[in-house]
């Protein structure tokens, strides 16, 4: 890997499947990003989480920051939603599920800890091979227990990918916003460079240690529009065209990026060394 390889930026998300915030300093935990996924919204109906895979898109257009910084093994703060159309509202506000319910049409509660058997959902044909017909899934397959992630806890980008992405479509505003990234690499040289970051250690900074597990495969959450970001219908498909990536049992699927865990947690910012240790 190239010597000069430094952490470009630091993403969390308050809120899953919500819009979230670019900072200079992050604390890496054994949960993720201290603050990352701390909140989200679960249809009390279904015992599923909001998923922009399917009837929570809207949540896109929905900003969430933290109103104060959230520290490591502490309760997260409140965050501040700010809706389309400009209202803010405060997960602190006793109305809070009332005012969103209300606005997706369904019953939401606002949880900081997902409930035992919270479910995901996704379009059939997300998935391939065998799960192909796969609706739903178990929330944090590869997250601690009572997590809201997708999967795993950290999820990271290299620039390279990026860029080549913009080149190749243009016409579809590609932005690291779309991939939600945790932790964004400056590399250099070819795309989907991540590929073979899968089973390697890296070292961040002096003190995290992350160890890569698969490539993160993408579905329609990158077409989305958002935040001046209009819908990029076919950059699924250019991916799809780019990275088939065999991930075992759910089959080959377009990837872009790598998952990881920790292994030695700390803190992190913006222009740390990347150093990779096997």
């Amino acid at each position: 890997m190239a010597a000069n390889e430094i952490v470009d930026g630091i993403w969390r998300y308050p809120i899953k499947s919500m819009m979230g915030e670019e900072v200079q300093v992050a604390e890496v935990t054994a949960r993720g990003l201290a603050g990352d996924r701390a909140y989200a919204f679960v249809d009390r109906a279904s015992n599923r989480t909001a998923a922009v895979r399917t009837w929570a898109s809207g949540f896109m257009s929905y900003r969430a920051t933290y109103a104060e910084e959230p520290r490591a093994g502490q309760p997260a703060p409140a965050v501040r939603i700010t809706s389309p159309d400009g209202e803010t509202l405060m997960t602190s506000q006793p109305d809070i599920d009332e005012r969103l319910s209300e606005r997706f049409d369904r019953r939401l509660s606002l949880t900081s800890h997902a409930p035992a058997g919270l479910l995901i959902e996704f379009p059939a044909g997300t998935l391939a091979g065998a799960a192909s017909e796969l609706t739903e899934a178990p929330l944090a397959g590869g997250a601690p227990e009572g997590t809201f992630f997708d999967l795993a806890c950290i999820h990271l980008v290299g620039t390279s990918t990026i860029d080549h992405l913009k080149s190749v479509y243009p016409q579809g505003d590609v932005d690291v916003r779309r991939f939600r990234p945790n932790i964004v690499i400056q590399t250099e040289g070819e795309p989907f460079v991540e590929n073979t970051w899968a089973g390697r250690r890296v070292a961040i900074g002096d003190q995290v240690v992350l160890k890569m597990t698969i490539p993160c495969p993408r579905c329609v959450n990158v077409t989305l529009a958002q935040d001046g970001l209009p819908r990029a219908p076919q950059l699924l498909r250019g991916i799809a065209q780019r990275n088939m990536v065999d991930l075992g049992a759910v089959g080959r699927l377009p990837c872009v990026g790598v998952y990881a865990d920790v292994l030695e947690p700390g803190p992190i910012r913006q222009g740390d060394a990347i150093r990779w240790l096997d």
